[in-house]
């Protein structure tokens, strides 16, 4: 029963407790004690009537100021917005930006997919899991498409985010079914949420040939076209389209650009593109309306170089390695008195397709390696120190599109092929053939191949716009504290093996011009020479 003042309000009714009295009986009395009547009216103190208690609503009382303010309440209306109002507020910058945000936490929080009988004992894995190499092998975590913006698209590069180790960018080339659609597109992928589709979606009007997260400025991302354009995007801008472009000028670059590179530190970094007519620029990210610098880098005959790939070894901003399409490896060096091609690499016998530095950090430093793939099938390990490769790969049955070392173990590297084959080689434990490969389901062309910066995870896209990640083995993918000393002694039996065959090759031409002497000088002695 609610009681007081402060029940009105509350309630619209109070409950009270009654007794039911049957009317065909009398008052609970004889009549002897009854008294002639004395009590048909009221019962003594103490004594209740016959019957069960009921509960009954009873309407609590209202006071006049609450009566006004339900009269005033009923007789207000809703305002209707009109057409024009809605409109408004679904333009503003500030809806827009809550629906996005919004949208992207649902999307997120309903694509999540949480195995509650996950093992970590590896016990349930039955014998495969016991097997020590199939814990080195090669799994499917998941593959990253888009109906509208990425099939049919050939991925073009991949790099992942220096700020946000989970957000993958993949460029990508034109489909010429949608000739409508724009020519290029770069997508940002979210490796850490089971969504399907793209973070951010960038486009423009030209093929992205290359595209890499801006180093130092976690929302820019930069695109090198097939125009020679190089155009930035922001992805604090509800913009598609880019919010900077570089000049398509003889001062700049007016050929393709496969090559971008953010250098330097926070607060002294610039932009190095290349294109294919061997136009090396350096651009400031405040300022893309001309090059702070340019460079022409030419080979041995004065010729411009058709470059395909660069790569920076770790911690140097002025010496770089490129790969050419006529087979050729240069470093060259961007300032001081030797500035441009310093030394050419003969070892290819087609074009460069991918270089890669090495920059695993560790007790040792081999930052002085790289590694390069080429259209002659092959796979090579090179040193600075060196003008011949150190070893040659030649494991693959295909063109091999690109090459990368693992950014945690010294003596691990992933290679692709056009065969759709994806390589993981370990030179410590063996050179002769990979540790683990897979072929990706349809066999498409795999032009990239990339690390997560953990090394647990490798990704891979294809001539189709599809993007595979794999998980690596953890037998594999985690280095022990003596791979940095086995490289070591790896490197120095390649090279003494690299000695003997040079040996073997001189003796063996000394030995074929001793022979041919010989004989020669036998068929000029015969009295009836051969003629």
């Amino acid at each position: 029963m609610c009681v007081g003042p402060s029940c009105h309000g509350a309630s619209l009714f109070t409950t009270v407790l009654t007794f039911d009295q049957a009317e065909d009986e009398d008052h609970s009395l004889p009549p002897h004690l009854d008294g002639g009547g004395l009590f048909q009216s009221k019962l003594p103190p103490g004594i209740l009537p016959h019957g069960l208690p009921q509960v009954k609503e009873v309407q609590p009382a209202i006071t006049a100021v609450e009566t006004e303010a339900a009269k005033h309440e009923h007789e207000k209306e809703i305002k209707e917005l009109s057409e024009e109002q809605k409109q408004m507020i679904i333009l503003s910058e500030d809806f827009r930006r809550f629906i996005d945000n919004a949208g992207r936490i649902m999307e997120r929080a309903l694509s999540e997919q949480v195995d509650v009988c996950i093992d970590y004992t590896g016990l349930l894995d039955g014998e495969e899991g016991s097997d020590e190499k199939s814990r080195a092998r090669l799994s499917l975590n998941r593959v990253f498409v888009d109906e509208r913006w990425s099939k049919s698209r050939c991925v073009t590069s991949l790099d992942w985010s220096p700020h946000y180790p989970e957000l993958l960018l993949a460029s990508y080339h034109i489909n010429e079914d949608s000739p409508h659609d724009p020519d290029g597109v770069c997508l940002v992928w979210n490796t850490k949420f089971k969504k399907t589709t793209p973070e951010y979606i960038f486009h423009c009007q030209s093929p992205v040939m290359s595209s890499i997260f801006a180093r130092f400025h976690p929302n820019l991302i930069l695109g090198g076209t097939y125009s020679g354009q190089i155009v930035l995007w922001d992805n604090r801008v509800h913009k598609r389209t880019p919010i900077q472009r570089t000049p398509l000028s003889a001062a700049a670059h007016t050929h393709p650009v496969y090559c971008l590179n953010v250098v330097g530190t926070p607060n002294a970094h610039n932009l190095i593109s290349i294109s294919t007519d061997g136009r090396l620029c350096s651009w400031s990210l405040d300022n893309l309306s001309a090059p702070q610098e340019t460079m022409e880098l030419q080979n041995k005959q004065g010729k411009a170089m058709a470059i395909k790939s660069l790569a920076f070894p770790n911690n140097d901003v002025n010496n770089f390695v490129v790969g050419c399409e006529e087979g050729a490896i240069c470093t060259a060096c961007r300032h001081g008195s030797r500035a441009g091609v310093i030394e050419t690499y003969e070892g290819h016998q087609g074009p460069v397709t991918g270089i890669h530095t090495h920059n695993v950090a560790g007790p040792i430093d081999f930052s002085h390696l790289f590694l390069s793939s080429s259209f002659d099938w092959t796979i090579k390990l090179w040193s600075l120190k060196e003008n011949k490769p150190l070893y040659s790969l030649e494991d693959n049955g295909d063109y091999v599109y690109d090459v990368a070392w693992s950014p945690t173990h010294p003596a691990l590297f992933a290679a692709v092929d056009g065969s759709g084959k994806l390589d993981l080689w370990n030179l410590n434990q063996e050179t002769e053939a990979p540790m683990a490969s897979v072929i990706v389901d349809g066999a498409p062309a795999l032009n990239k191949v990339s690390w997560t910066q953990s090394g647990q995870h490798v990704t891979v896209g294809d001539d189709h716009g599809k993007i595979w990640v794999y998980d690596v083995g953890e037998q594999l993918a985690t280095p022990r504290a003596d791979e940095w000393s086995k490289f070591t002694n790896t490197l120095q039996e390649l090279k003494f093996n690299q000695v003997e065959e040079e040996v073997d090759k001189v003796t063996m031409s000394a030995g074929q011009g001793s022979g041919l002497s010989s004989l020669a000088s036998s068929l000029s002695s015969s009295p009836n020479p051969i003629r």
